[in-house]
């Protein structure tokens, strides 16, 4: 079995499918153990420790969003090289985003950590679970390091076609992620820390499978002149990987905003968002998993001058994740409930407010989920043409529209308002993405043509 992948022959949908399908088993994984680790501080520690996790949620997002969002914009150009098999300039690639990774990382980190009090505060986080959330968010800061190590490594994996090694990571992680979860929070008594240094100790997992699946590639094997810093090269990729970066920010800043709206109606309605939003990667887990294959699939057609197969790749990607999307979502509206419960425990009164609120919400997303698969198919078919640059403008229409729903929709329509905001984020990007996606179609055709 080869450890890579080219994606430039062969059946489109049969590629992306088979490319997708391990990610998508990685990431159930990891939505499997988050909803474990949500379950059990829901279960054990009661509503105020999932609250207080939920309190954070969009500021770990977005710190996580921007390690990645660095990471994936560098993998475009590995995969491109990688499709033109031009293995001297894949291995510069991949020695620049290492370095400019670990650049970026740290800085990140040290903002983070000055900034954490006033992340929180301006969040408008209930003072009765501030302590927890403090303790949370600070563990999940130092944990960067190691979330830098796998999203890099994963990227550089899955710009090559190797998505199963991420998977593998993935599978180990979880079943860390959830030993550690029961002794440190359930036998050790160490409250949401233990639940935060759990998932550390996972991450850890994860980045060291990854790293030594890369380190055993043979092209990736490096001579003295790969590690010549190139200027050029560097501010491409920083040219690549900044517009993603600053994409995930400004979503998670409008989700942030959204968060303090939330925050702002109380315990119950906080931990039922919570409840809810802990199912949210679970109803976009295949929107990711076909998102990261069509960065590849496109990235490496593009280094070979195969156009005509990025079109029928797209579309290929779209009805099966439109099909993807309209699964899940009767799923979610079947058996939400009982999932949703995994996440609620306390007094009857309590937890029937809260599974209400919860339930509601993610009905709502169900029915939508179709919009937010367009949307990352989309999305990512441009990122592969390597234009990143569009796809950030959609970011900022999402935080536009997020950001105006959640102030306006609950002053019209009362608290339940907010339950739209995410959806009209999804609707206002798929308008730019829609556009986008014809010109930059038109511009890559012409630039084929004139080869």
């Amino acid at each position: 079995m080869r450890a890579t992948q080219q994606m430039t022959k062969g059946s489109p949908w049969k590629l992306i499918l088979a490319f997708s399908f391990p990610l998508m088993l990685g990431n159930l994984c990891q939505q499997f153990y988050i909803m474990v680790d949500a379950a059990i501080v829901g279960q054990i520690l009661g509503v105020s420790a999932i609250a207080a996790v939920g309190a954070t949620e969009w500021i770990i997002w977005m710190m996580q969003g921007l390690v990645q969002g660095f990471t994936q914009g560098f993998s475009i150009k590995m995969a491109q090289d990688y499709g033109a098999e031009d293995y001297s300039s894949l291995r510069k690639d991949v020695v620049h985003s290492l370095v400019l990774s670990i650049v970026s990382t740290l800085i990140l980190v040290i903002l983070c950590f000055v900034s954490m009090k006033a992340m929180l505060s301006m969040l408008n986080t209930p003072t009765d679970v501030l302590g927890d959330a403090s303790i949370y968010l600070k563990t999940m800061i130092f944990a960067l390091p190691i979330v830098m190590v796998y999203n890099l490594t994963a990227a550089i994996l899955r710009s090559l076609g190797d998505s199963k090694t991420p998977l593998i990571a993935m599978i180990v992680a979880s079943i860390v992620n959830i030993i550690l979860d029961i002794l440190f929070v359930y036998n050790f008594k160490m409250g949401v820390f233990g639940a935060a240094f759990a998932t550390m100790i996972a991450q850890c997992f994860s980045a060291v499978i990854c790293l030594i699946k890369c380190m055993s590639i043979s092209y990736l094997r490096f001579f003295e002149e790969d590690r010549k810093f190139d200027k050029v090269l560097s501010l491409y990729l920083m040219k690549l990987g900044m517009p993603m970066a600053f994409q995930n920010a400004v979503i998670s800043i409008g989700g942030m905003i959204l968060q303090s709206v939330i925050n702002g109606f109380g315990v119950i309605f906080l931990a039922g968002f919570t409840a809810a939003n802990k199912l949210y990667g679970l109803l976009e887990v295949a929107a990711t998993s076909y998102g990261y294959a069509m960065v590849t699939y496109v990235g490496q057609n593009v280094g070979a001058h195969q156009f005509k197969r990025v079109k029928k790749g797209y579309w290929g990607a779209l009805f099966i994740a439109l099909i993807t999307s309209v699964v899940i979502s009767a799923a979610m509206i079947v058996f939400g409930k009982q999932i949703l419960l995994l996440f609620i425990n306390g007094e009857s009164q309590i937890v029937s407010q809260t599974l209400e609120i919860a339930y509601r919400y993610l009905s709502i997303m169900a029915v939508c989920l179709p919009i937010l698969y367009y949307l990352h198919v989309t999305r990512s078919t441009i990122q592969g043409l390597g234009n990143t640059v569009l796809p950030m403008v959609s970011g900022i229409v999402e935080f536009v529209m997020r950001t105006f729903s959640a102030f306006m929709l609950p002053m019209i329509i009362g608290s339940s308002g907010i339950f739209y905001a995410e959806i009209t984020a999804w609707l206002g990007a798929d308008f730019v993405l829609f556009a986008s996606y014809i010109y930059c179609m038109k511009k890559a055709e012409n630039s084929m043509r004139s080869l």
